[in-house]
Parts: C-alpha cells; sequence; structure tokens
C-alpha cells in the first residue's frame, strides 16, 4: 500500500504522550506500506486521500483562516495519529494559532517584543542603505513601498544563487518569490497536488566574484533571503498555496548535498528586523551592515570563512570532554570528509530524538533545588515588569504562570513542554527569558533573569552548540537557538 511522508523543515515534538506532529507542507509519495520513514512519521495513502482537506488545512502556517483549521485539526486528526492524541494535539493547535499570530503580524512587530540588541535592529524608517556579507554582501535602499537591496557575490565562485521569499504584507499576506530579473514578484497560485515545481524561474543569479545584482522587493513578513553556492535550490508548491522550502533533517531532500543558507529578515511600513540565524544549522557565511539614514551603521559580523571548521572542531573537542554526541550534529558532504553544514541540537533531534536523551536533567534538578529556598525573578521586559517565582512541588509559579520541569528536548527546542507558547500573554512573555537561562546555564549563578552575558556557559552541562557557534562569530552576534538573539 503506498503511503504519503509527512514532513516539513521545523518539526514540533510534543514529549508527554511521545507523540510527533508535524506541519504538512511536504508530503512525499512512498510505494511501502504504513511505517516511519527516516524518523519520520507517515499515514496510509487511502487516510491522506479521505482527509486531504483537513490535512492541507495545515499547511498555511501563516493562514487567515485559523480558528476554522484549529477546530477542523483538533476534531479530526487525532482519529488518524493516534487513539490517546487528542490532548496532545491541542497543544499542538494551541502552538498553531500562536506561531500564525506571531509569524504573521503584518504591519507591526509582534506584541510584547523585548528590546532589541544589535542582532536583530528595528529601523523606525525605511532607511536600509547596506547589508554586506563575508560570503555574499547585500546592501539595501528603500524607496517609497520597495526595498531596493543590492546583492553582491564575494565568495571565490562564479555560480552563486539568490533567493528572496516571504510574506506579502500589502498583498494579503500571500506568498512571494522574487523572480530571477531580481524585479517582478511572483504570487504562486495553489497547485491542484503536491510537490509540484514553481511556476517561475526564482534563482537570481549573482554573477562572477565581486558582481553586483540589484534586487526590489515589497514589504515583506518572515522573509528569507537565501544563498546557494553551485547549483541553485529547490522549492516547491503544495495545495494552499503552502512553500516547500529547503530541509536539512529530510536526507531525501532534493537540496540536502547542496551548499545554501539563509538570512531572516521583515519588512513593514514602520521598521525592519534583520538576523543571520543558527537556530537550524550553520553553513556558509552570511554577514548584516545595515546603513540608516538616522541611525548610523548597524553591523553583525557573522562567520569568518574558516567559521564552519572551527565550531566543527570544537564539537568534536567537548564529545572528547564529555562523551556526548556534540560532533553528530556535523553534516559532510555524502562520500566525503568535507564538512556541508552543521544542525543545530533542536534540528538533531529531529533526526534522532534521543540524541541528548537526559542531558540536561541533572542541571534541571539542581535549578529546582535552589529556587525551592530562594526567589527567583524574570524581567519580562514588558507591561508585566520583574516576576517573581520559588520552586514548589508543581514547578516555577510566577504569579500563576507555572513551569513544570522541562525536559533536555524542551530547552533544546525552546517550543515544547513548558516552553509551549499558548494564549496567557504573561506565560508567553516568561518562556524566551527561561528557556534562554537554562540553554545559556545561568540558573545557578544569578537570581535575576537576563543573567549578565559574563555567566553565560560556564557549567559543563549547557548547549555547547550555541556557546561554540557563539564564539566562532567574529562580534559574538547572531541567533543560535530560539531564544538566543537576547541580550548578546
Amino acid at each position: 500500500m503506498s503511503t504519503w511522508e509527512l514532513t516539513i523543515q521545523r518539526s514540533f515534538l510534543f514529549t508527554s504522550t511521545s507523540q510527533r506532529f508535524h506541519v504538512v507542507i511536504r508530503a512525499r509519495k512512498l510505494d511501502c506500506g504504513f511505517e516511519k520513514h527516516d524518523g519520520v512519521d507517515v499515514i496510509p495513502d487511502s487516510a491522506y486521500l479521505q482527509h486531504r482537506a483537513i490535512l492541507s488545512s495545515l499547511i498555511p502556517i501563516d493562514g487567515t483562516s485559523t480558528a476554522q483549521n484549529a477546530t477542523k485539526c483538533t476534531t479530526t486528526l487525532p482519529s488518524l495519529l493516534s487513539k490517546d492524541s487528542e490532548a496532545t494535539m491541542k497543544r499542538f493547535v494551541s502552538f498553531l494559532k500562536t506561531r500564525r499570530s506571531s509569524r504573521a503580524s503584518a504591519n507591526a512587530p509582534p506584541a510584547q517584543r523585548p528590546a532589541q540588541d544589535a542582532t536583530q535592529q528595528p529601523l523606525q524608517k525605511k532607511s536600509v542603505q547596506n547589508m554586506q556579507a563575508p560570503v555574499v554582501n547585500t546592501a539595501a535602499t528603500a524607496q517609497g513601498p520597495t526595498l531596493t537591496i543590492a546583492l553582491q557575490n564575494q565568495t571565490t565562485s562564479g555560480t552563486v544563487y539568490a533567493y528572496i521569499t516571504g510574506r506579502a504584507i500589502d498583498n494579503g499576506n500571500s506568498w512571494f518569490l522574487l523572480r530571477s530579473d531580481a524585479i517582478t514578484p511572483y504570487y504562486p497560485a495553489s497547485p491542484s497536488s503536491i510537490m509540484q515545481p514553481l511556476g517561475a524561474d526564482c534563482a537570481i543569479r549573482l554573477g562572477s566574484p565581486g558582481s553586483t545584482i540589484q534586487a526590489q522587493i515589497p514589504h515583506i513578513a518572515g522573509g528569507r533571503i537565501w544563498f546557494s553556492i553551485g547549483q541553485p535550490l529547490t522549492f516547491f508548491l503544495n495545495p494552499g498555496p503552502a512553500l516547500v522550502e529547503p530541509s536539512v533533517t529530510n536526507s531525501s531532500d532534493p537540496n540536502a548535498q547542496l551548499d545554501w543558507g539563509f538570512a531572516e529578515f521583515t519588512w513593514n511600513a514602520d521598521q525592519l528586523y534583520a538576523n543571520i540565524s543558527y537556530v537550524d544549522f550553520v553553513s556558509i557565511p552570511v554577514a548584516l551592515t545595515l546603513n540608516t539614514r538616522n541611525s548610523g551603521t548597524m553591523h553583525v559580523s557573522g562567520m569568518s570563512p574558516s567559521g564552519l571548521q572551527q565550531i566543527a572542531n570544537s564539537l568534536r573537542q567537548q564529545r572528547q570532554r564529555d562523551g556526548r554526541p556534540w560532533d553528530r550534529l556535523i553534516i559532510n558532504r555524502a562520500g566525503t570528509n568535507q564538512i556541508l553544514r552543521i544542525l543545530s541540537p533542536n534540528q538533531g533531534l529531529v533526526t534522532d530524538a534521543n540524541m541528548f536523551s537526559g542531558y540536561y536533567d541533572g542541571y534541571v534538578n539542581e535549578v529546582y533545588q535552589r529556587f525551592a529556598g530562594t526567589s527567583i525573578t524574570i524581567d519580562t521586559q514588558a507591561s508585566f515588569g520583574a516576576l517573581t517565582a520559588r520552586a514548589s512541588g508543581n514547578g516555577l509559579n510566577f504569579n500563576g504562570s507555572v513551569f513544570p520541569r522541562p525536559s533536555t528536548n524542551d530547552i533544546f527546542s525552546c517550543s515544547t513542554g513548558p516552553f509551549a507558547t499558548g494564549g496567557n500573554a504573561q506565560t508567553n512573555a516568561i518562556i524566551p527569558r527561561l528557556a534562554a537561562a537554562f540553554n545559556r546555564s545561568t540558573l545557578l549563578v544569578a537570581n535575576q533573569f537576563p543573567a549578565p552575558s559574563s555567566l553565560y556557559y560556564q557549567n559543563p552541562v549547557t548547549n555547547h552548540y550555541s556557546r561554540i557557534v557563539h564564539q566562532a562569530n567574529l562580534d559574538g552576534k547572531g541567533q543560535y537557538s530560539c531564544y538566543l538573539h537576547y541580550h548578546h
């Protein structure tokens, strides 16, 4: 019996019931029986066809029919996956609602956004003039409702491609890609079936080393500027439409053996937010320089050209120190010893959910024992102000926001267990700061958070991927885990 593999670039795992749920933005037909394929859950072809409308409703993460889709998912999908998964699916639906809300915020930054630092800077006026990187240099100037970005090839390769994707704020938040001429927008229509190719050439050729291509874009939310060296990337469309992006955890993805990376941004009528992200993986160096009209120059240097090798060497050394599989995060090009990319622990856990089993358990126990006798204070940097808690039988209780003990996977993901966001704004404001404190292992050496950066990563049990990537960046700026762009 044929099956459909359901997967995405980012999987969301809920360990409370050992169930795994995937937003359906990629489905690949497999000529085999019902099984797990590469650690990914699959469902029978008949079930997919029977409930295709419901499955498709999960595709547009930033879609507008959130309430209707959530109702369908809650009432129907659990019966497809597991008879005991309804509670977990409700949590999944809650997470999707929050995810849609935060990513589809078109005309303003997310509510309760904390003070920005240099890794993700808001520009109060449409005034960006320059963005540059060690490998690919980009420059941008704002002109009315469009942004002109100069993409410069500073690699040694004459075969470098760029792509710009995101949600078009001024066009109903529809999917946007820039065509290969770097000027014409492409708004894909919904295909009739899954995994269909794009209807336009969107690979922008950057030309020989030192060449510059001018690209023009409208207001974009959840935008990415992708770069690939040697070969173009492959994107697909699913009904919705939904854009199927390259994956670093699916070995059958056509981009799996390609050298690629991206920078993230959102540009709306008021501000620009941009960052270089290592949340999922590290690959080619990217840097950003923003020259503004009134606020001077803001720069994020990124890695040096040898940064990837430096990170790999340090991860291997860490494996020798603590015996944990940090070196398994290193991905080589097939059949060679050439490093292609390095996964974050969060993505490593997608390939093997037990990779770091129990890693944080002892540290978490010490933290909760400590705060049973003394208070912890978290500055939400929002209207809730500074909140204080102590640990009791049910966890850390911040004025009604309760955080039970997280698992290792919860800490690395920053989005499961006690760190799953929901409808409580106060809890959502605490989550980034508490999750960051666990990843940086500052909870045994400070009482108030965010803690000083001098205390980061001092405990032997810490997120060594984030620590090492931080060290490999020339100015220590970047987003190393979901919430680790705060206060560098």
